[in-house]
């Protein structure tokens, strides 16, 4: 199901990025003239008042003095219901606004039931969001639905990593030696040189990327293990309906939003243009 994850990951991923959110979260106290002082609070605010050790915990990639930075004074300015309520304003406006009126009542069900059957066992960024009551506007129930279903396929992204032995700065020296985005766009989940050039000489050592950081053979089998598990754990919910239905009809929603000028055109994020 991993085509599904990039039709529906952009649609999720307008949370962070989308101006109406912003303008949401600049009422509440946050900055917003950058991305993160909204990022963790909009993500982890499901958890409730989340502390940056368990924000790590869930994120993984990010260093924890990132986390620490953005989430100590977060659940200060607002609660996490506050933001959470924020953030389904901010997306309702931003989707009305993308989308007009264009009819969402089947995808937004047929995505729903996928969100359903998932199970949340062992994954608490999906069981999070899954606690939330569900909107009634089909634009929102879709978002709601692409949110579950991503953190889910998140969680259990986390799940094979751990399988395949990678701690976070290694799973994305990893993931950029097999050329998934550029080495300077990961900086951005805020790993010193020294720790991005320590985890890179641990998988030298395991085998996995050559002496100037790219992707070995055993490196390529490695992650591709890796996707090949988070694809198994992901694909369960949608056997309850027909994903090419779902595909056809969120198609344009995802075009939307890779045409809105709202996303990054190189990020670590499951989407492609």
């Amino acid at each position: 199901m991993r085509q599904m994850w990039h039709l529906l990951e952009p649609v999720h991923a307008l949370v962070y990025y989308a101006p109406e959110v912003f303008d949401e979260l600049a009422r509440l106290g946050y900055e917003v003239d950058t991305r993160w002082p909204t990022y963790f609070p909009l993500r982890s605010a499901p958890l409730g008042p989340a502390s940056a050790e368990l924000v790590s915990a869930t994120f993984y990639s990010f260093n924890p003095d990132m986390v620490a930075e953005h989430i100590s004074p977060a659940w200060g300015l607002a609660s996490p219901a506050d933001v959470v309520a924020a953030r389904t304003r901010g997306m309702d406006r931003a989707l009305r606004r993308l989308l007009g009126d264009m009819d969402l009542t089947e995808a937004a069900d047929l995505a729903k039931k996928v969100a359903l059957a998932a199970s949340t066992a062992g994954r608490p960024l999906a069981a999070a969001n899954a606690s939330l009551p569900w909107p009634e506007e089909p634009h929102l129930v879709l978002w709601h639905a692409a949110t579950i279903i991503r953190e889910h396929r998140g969680d259990g992204h986390i799940a094979a990593l751990l399988t395949a032995g990678l701690d976070p700065v290694e799973a994305l020296v990893s993931f950029a030696a097999v050329g998934a985005a550029p080495v300077e766009v990961f900086a951005s989940r805020g790993w010193t040189q020294r720790q991005w050039a320590d985890a890179q000489r641990r998988l030298h050592e395991r085998g996995w990327v050559d002496a100037d950081g790219n992707a070995t053979q055993e490196g390529k089998d490695g992650r591709e293990a890796v996707e090949r598990l988070t694809d198994e754990l992901a694909a369960a919910p949608w056997a309850v309906i027909n994903p090419g239905r779902l595909a056809e009809l969120v198609m344009p929603v995802t075009m939307a939003a890779a045409q809105s000028g709202l996303l990054p055109s190189k990020s670590t994020l499951g989407i492609r243009r």
